[in-house]
């Protein structure tokens, strides 16, 4: 798993995302490795299993599916850009781009700004 924080770096990462539709989503700045094991069974659950790899894009969210989501993306990071503070602090949900999440490509908010996390698409 990664994020992706939004920078204007000139680098652009691309993932494959949206379950079976596999679509290609691109987001401009720097990537931050999130390490452990497993980190993505509860957002395979909810992606895959509840929503059965369709894709979520423009989704209406329910509210029980909508807290599982907020905590499966709770994942503590180090990010600095400019070296003030890496200590560890959590990822949160950007719910004010709830309709820009599909599987493999969520928006959160890190301790730097804006970014999405992405892991491997299940297709």
């Amino acid at each position: 798993m990664f994020v992706i924080v939004a920078a204007p770096t000139g680098v652009i990462y691309q993932n494959q995302a949206g379950g079976f539709r596999c679509a290609q989503y691109q987001q401009e700045g720097y990537l931050v490795p999130v390490f452990g094991r497993d980190l993505d069974d509860d957002l395979k659950e909810i992606f895959v299993r509840e929503l059965k790899g369709q894709g979520s894009r423009h989704m209406d969210w329910p509210a029980d599916l909508l807290d599982r989501l907020r905590i499966a993306v709770a994942f503590h990071i180090s990010v600095s850009m400019d070296g003030d503070d890496a200590s560890p602090a959590p990822l949160a949900l950007d719910e004010s781009r709830l309709s820009e999440v599909d599987e493999a490509w969520v928006p959160v908010v890190t301790p730097d700004g804006p970014g999405i996390l992405v892991w491997e698409n299940c297709d």
